[in-house]
């Protein structure tokens, strides 16, 4: 049974245990987990500013989906070829990991592994679309892994929008309720003996130490997974961009309109435009659509103000029912969205000290729901001292410089929009790659 959203206990006074995580979002409750099952005699205490799930652990669009977190070329600079390809094939066990979690612990979160499609609907798409396939396939993926689909085998799993050109496939998605992941995750953290406090926010932490509004937390090991509220702790700012990815969910639609979509239950879509979009069957027979442009603000960049917006609100209700014609006429009942954390780079990041007892476990820039996964396991066998292939990976230990101060950060942000806006229109109406996108290259997401 999944916890309601009503708060646990708030931290007061000191407490002592042996890890204290700060951060109830997917990285911290995977990293608490699976220490208990490791070492169930640890002491392990997680605290949270608001209560578990809040950020975007479990306010995404639900895809448990493959793909590493950050560019292979720059991981590959430090630590080779071989290690990214590593990473991809544990990214892939990654995604049955969680299942296998789920199912054990008995956490009632739709969890349906039935792949995903991206698809293209103009000729510098389906470039795209073929590009990524290759690229692969020579990271040591194969068909099975990764396949294309001409526009009548895409039928089988969902009746495209008009114009499809073709698509890529792969059996390595699934689609979860992330609030239930989230929160049940949370229940199942505190059956196996974790202490969970939540509306305890950190006001600081260090070595050994975690101080919280009403009392703080001495622990030999302290692990950072705040991901894009780090910003808001003084000499932060600069470590993350916080984007936020919006989206919108439809009514429930009844089953005659499932029919006509020909959208098999569990199987995750998304376009490959610069602006792209993504979307979902959820549990209850609603569409949910989400991405077209992640919004950045210069003040309170960090704010539930943040967490609906009209301009990508109008675009995301245009995307639906272009895409799918079938639903034009259903109510949008749901727009809401969660902050990511963008590091410089775009890589992802796994540390420990031993010297300090510090870590860290975060950066996940749009992949968190599988790569938090692998960074809790990461990070567990980093504290008991174990060398294993999961602390060769190469985003462990890896450093990013921070962010350009304001009002550059911001600047830099609006130009890449606008940049990317006016790229999808220009290949939308002469089917001809926008060359101009490589002007914000630099700035961009790996793929782009």
């Amino acid at each position: 049974m999944v916890q309601g959203l009503t708060p646990r206990e708030q931290l007061s006074g000191d407490h002592t245990c042996d890890v204290a995580i700060v951060g109830a979002g997917f990285g911290g409750l995977w990293t608490a987990y699976y220490l208990k099952k490791a070492d169930p005699s640890l002491r392990v205490t997680v605290v949270e500013a608001e209560i578990a799930g809040y950020g975007a652990a479990g306010r995404n669009g639900g895809f448990v989906s493959s793909g590493i977190a950050g560019s292979g070329a720059r991981y590959a600079r430090r630590n080779g070829w071989d290690s990214v390809h590593r990473a991809e094939r544990e990214v892939l066990h990654g995604i049955d990991e969680i299942g296998r979690v789920v199912s054990l612990e008995g956490i009632d979160c739709g969890y349906n592994k039935a792949g995903a499609l991206t698809v293209a609907t103009t000729e510098p798409q389906l470039q795209r679309v073929r590009a990524r396939i290759e690229a692969k396939h020579r990271s040591g993926l194969g068909a099975e892994d990764i396949r294309f689909l001409n526009p009548d085998e895409c039928t089988e799993f969902l009746r495209g929008p008009e114009g499809l050109l073709g698509a890529s496939y792969t059996p390595h998605c699934a689609r979860v309720d992330p609030a239930r992941l989230a929160r049940g995750l949370a229940d199942v953290c505190e059956r196996l003996g974790v202490k969970i406090y939540e509306q305890s926010p950190a006001e600081h932490l260090g070595p050994r130490l975690v101080q919280c509004r009403n009392g703080r937390i001495s622990a030999e090991v302290v692990v950072r997974a705040t991901e894009s509220y780090t910003i808001r702790e003084r000499g932060q700012r600069r470590k993350f961009l916080p984007l936020y990815s919006l989206l919108i969910a439809t009514e429930p639609l009844p089953q005659e309109t499932w029919d006509e979509l020909g959208w098999r239950d569990g199987i995750g879509y998304s376009d490959i435009g610069h602006l792209f979009y993504y979307a979902q069957r959820s549990l209850d027979g609603r569409i949910v659509v989400g991405g077209r442009g992640a919004p950045y603000r210069l003040t309170k960049p960090v704010s539930p103000e943040n967490e609906q917006n009209a301009h990508v609100y109008e675009r995301l209700v245009q995307t639906l029912h272009e895409a799918f014609p079938a639903v034009a006429q259903a109510r949008i009942t749901h727009h809401w969205g969660g902050s990511l954390a963008v590091p410089r780079d775009w890589c992802m990041r796994t540390t420990f000290d031993r010297d300090s007892g510090l870590g860290f476990v975060g950066a996940f820039g749009g992949h968190g729901v599988t790569a938090s996964n692998i960074s809790g396991r990461t990070m567990r066998d980093l504290i008991l001292g174990h060398d294993t292939d999961l602390t060769s990976l190469p985003w462990v230990g890896h450093h990013t410089r921070n962010w350009e101060p304001e009002p550059l950060r911001f600047i830099a942000s609006m130009a890449i929009h606008k940049t990317l806006a006016s790229a999808d229109a220009y290949e939308e109406r002469t089917g001809k790659p926008a060359k101009r996108v490589r002007l914000v290259a630099p700035f961009l997401p790996p793929g782009h």
